[in-house]
């Protein structure tokens, strides 16, 4: 079973109403940003093929400091190709997948390139929110890297199924689950071809009782996993009810997040 393909699906899927408008405004959806870039060179049918690879490391190059994708990812990529060993070695197919799936281009998930995007994203997200808060200079993030070994891989996958379950146990934060969201999902599920056994887990997970305390626990000590918990929980609930915005709270404080760090984050999905 692959955790992060599962990801991709869930993601696609939108886990709220509002989930997909929040993925654009963090890749840069507003006028003048990436998806804006993207969408003029390729229309609707964009994806993630080498032009559309090609388009996006091109634009990531030569971005500005602004907001949004061109600003966030083009000085967190200057900043740790280097360490990685190169910008070949930076996930950047799966940011190609992640944005053409949010233009348009196709209607299932590719593979485990979405979820690798979505993984991506929120390291770079995590990346800026502690180096722009004056936080202790981060390491690059889990997400961030194209994973070269076995090792490697199972690690993606460790930290995919972290933020899987972040998210779905944030969604229940002021209540179950809607059954009526419980079907959309499936149904995404089913549509991608994510056979009976994955979608079972995804079940599991959507029924059985809040684990925020486990999740903290997870993840604490470690402030670029904090943060990506945090960003992912926030992308994955409307924030509409006094009980979402407890939960969110709670979990800041839990994972020793700074109100700045948590700013940050929110800026980067349009709050």
């Amino acid at each position: 079973m692959s955790i992060t393909e599962l990801l991709g699906s869930i993601i696609q899927s939108g886990m709220t109403a509002s989930s997909h408008d929040r993925l654009k405004n963090a890749l840069g959806g507003g006028s003048g940003g990436l998806l804006d870039n993207l969408s003029s060179l390729f229309g609707s049918s964009a994806g993630s093929g080498g032009s559309m690879l090609e388009a996006l490391s091109s634009k990531l190059g030569g971005a500005s400091s602004g907001g949004g994708l061109g600003g966030l990812l083009g000085s967190v990529l200057g900043e740790t190709e280097q360490a990685v060993g190169g910008r070949e070695n930076l996930a950047l197919g799966g940011l190609g997948a992640l944005a053409g799936a949010l233009l348009g281009g196709g209607g299932k998930s590719m593979g485990g390139a979405l979820g690798g995007g979505v993984l991506a994203l929120l390291g770079a997200m995590a990346y800026k929110a502690l180096k722009d808060s004056g936080a202790e200079t981060p390491s690059v993030p889990v997400g961030l890297t194209q994973p070269k070994t076995e090792a490697d891989r199972q690690r993606l996958e460790q930290h995919a199924e972290l933020i899987l379950r972040a998210m779905i146990n944030a969604a229940k934060a002021d209540g179950q689950i809607d059954q009526s969201e419980v079907q959309r999902i499936i149904g995404k599920l089913n549509e991608d071809g994510i056979n009976a056994n994955e979608q079972q887990f995804i079940i599991m997970e959507m029924q059985k009782p809040m684990e925020t305390e486990q999740l903290i626990a997870a993840a604490r000590g470690n402030q670029e996993v904090s943060t990506q918990l945090y960003a992912a929980s926030l992308l994955a609930i409307e924030v509409d009810t006094p009980a979402e915005q407890q939960y969110l709270d709670q979990l800041a404080t839990g994972l020793g997040l700074t109100p700045e760090v948590t700013r940050q984050i929110r800026g980067f999905a349009g709050f």
